[in-house]
Formats: structure tokens, C-alpha cells, sequence
């Protein structure tokens, strides 16, 4: 499995269990926000006022609200030899 996967899916469930406001840059630099509440293999989907599905291809950045409790952990465990 490619390490962005190991990183890229805990990033996301922390920011949705957590509910962390979130501020999503697109690759146009379009600037979207909201908290994540669900995402798969090639999109995410973000509330605000409505819920929006955003492509992953899209992305560019994901910029959380505040600071991701357990982010060294999913650090750690993705750099631990499987």
C-alpha cells in the first residue's frame, strides 16, 4: 500500500470524528470550508450550510481549524514497517 493511503485515510477520520473545521484549497485556488463528513477512495464530502462533494483530484491542500489531536501517532504508525 502506497504511504500516502497509510497517512491520507486516519488525516481524514481524525478531522470527521473530531469534527475540525476544515478549509480546503482546490487546485484553481478556489478556497472551500466546512468539516468533513465522509470521504472514500476519490472524494470528500464537506458540510457548511450544505454539503458539498469535493474530487480528491481536485484538492490541493487540506488546512485543519485547529490542531489534529492524535497527528503524531498517525505519523508513527504509517512509517512502522508492515
Amino acid at each position: 500500500m502506497k504511504k500516502g493511503a497509510l497517512l491520507q485515510d486516519p488525516f481524514l477520520n481524525s478531522l470527521r470524528k473530531e469534527k475540525i473545521p476544515v478549509s480546503i484549497f482546490l487546485t484553481n485556488g478556489i478556497k472551500l470550508q466546512g468539516h468533513v463528513t465522509a470521504f472514500d477512495q476519490y472524494v470528500v464530502f464537506l458540510k457548511n450550510h450544505m454539503t458539498q462533494m469535493v474530487y480528491k483530484h481536485a484538492i490541493s491542500t487540506i488546512v485543519p481549524g485547529k490542531e489534529v489531536s492524535n497527528m503524531d501517532e498517525l505519523i508513527a504508525d504509517a512509517e512502522m514497517p508492515e
